[in-house]
């Protein structure tokens, strides 16, 4: 006779609740007999699990002792990408980082080998096709084949003879006084007046800048070396360097009180600019001068003196 059974609760299999009985795991009630495993409703009994009347219960039935362990839920997949293709991994490294520390050196050190042989190459077409100056003097032989035959340039520049040289603009003027007497001031620097206005000045004006200068160039380019006009700008150029000189004396109050502005002369001053002085170049500082008629300050232009 089976020994009664516990009451069976909501969700808790049978088997479980199954004692061994009194007669052992062979008895009557044990595994082998007919309550068993092995009987009637055993496994393959017709009330076990794997019988016609059965639960279809595990193996857990046999063990009352091991705990149900609920199912593990699955990890959450990646979001998908909206262009249909997967996502990268959030540790995946791309580019440069991607590659070992050897190969990242060697990259670098490939990069800095090009930029030096550029800024190497782009400063030896620099000095080839400037002017001659000290540097081209000196390694003209190593620029000359870095150039040749690859890299020839048959194209100009800069200006073919670009100024070395300082070159002052001065005047003087012929005053007649109240008193009927003549006399002649000293030299004006105009060009060193321009200089000064200029430095320290952030924002100079064109005037100060170019007025003086290019009025020069303009004489100079259409007379020749004995001051004589070689056309029709000739004259031109001569008045407009008058009046420039006319007003700046003006401004300096040359006449004094009561006196006027006769006549007016002109003259440069070139001196060479000094090599530096690493540099095997010799040159004169010895001034050179250029010197005008005297012109006169009228605007009519009188008669030269």
């Amino acid at each position: 006779m089976s020994a009664p059974t516990a009451p069976v609760g909501p969700g808790v299999s049978p088997a479980l609740t199954r004692p061994s009985g009194p007669h052992g795991p062979h008895g009557a009630d044990g595994a082998d007999g007919a309550d068993g495993s092995n009987g009637s409703d055993g496994p393959g009994g017709p009330g076990g699990p794997g019988g016609p009347g059965g639960s279809g219960g595990s193996d857990v039935a046999s063990n009352p002792a091991v705990p149900t362990v609920p199912p593990v839920p699955p990890a959450p997949l990646a979001p998908a990408d909206p262009n249909g293709l997967a996502s990268p991994h959030p540790d995946a490294r791309a580019g440069l980082a991607a590659l070992s520390l050897r190969y990242q050196i060697g990259v670098a050190v490939a990069l800095a080998v090009i930029a030096v042989t550029v800024c190497v190459h782009i400063g030896m077409v620099f000095l080839h096709v400037a002017p001659s100056n000290t540097l081209t003097k000196q390694h003209g032989k190593a620029i000359d084949n870095w150039i040749y035959p690859e890299f020839e340039q048959n194209w100009k520049l800069f200006a073919p003879n670009p100024l070395q040289q300082n070159i002052a603009v001065q005047v003087r003027a012929q005053i007649n006084s109240t008193d009927g007497g003549i006399r002649t001031t000293g030299w004006y620097d105009l060009s060193a007046q321009d200089g000064r206005a200029i430095d320290g000045n952030p924002l100079p004006s064109h005037t100060q800048q170019n007025e003086l200068r290019r009025a020069w160039d303009f004489f100079l380019v259409t007379h020749d070396a004995e001051n004589r006009p070689t056309g029709l700008r000739g004259s031109l150029s001569e008045s407009y360097l008058r009046r420039i000189v006319s007003l700046r004396l003006d401004h300096e109050n040359a006449a004094g009180k009561g006196g006027t502005i006769d006549l007016v002369q002109m003259r440069s001053r070139t001196t060479n600019v000094p090599p530096p002085e690493w540099s095997e170049e010799q040159v004169t500082d010895k001034p050179v001068y250029r010197v005008l008629p005297w012109w006169s300050a009228r605007e009519d232009g009188g008669k030269d003196k």
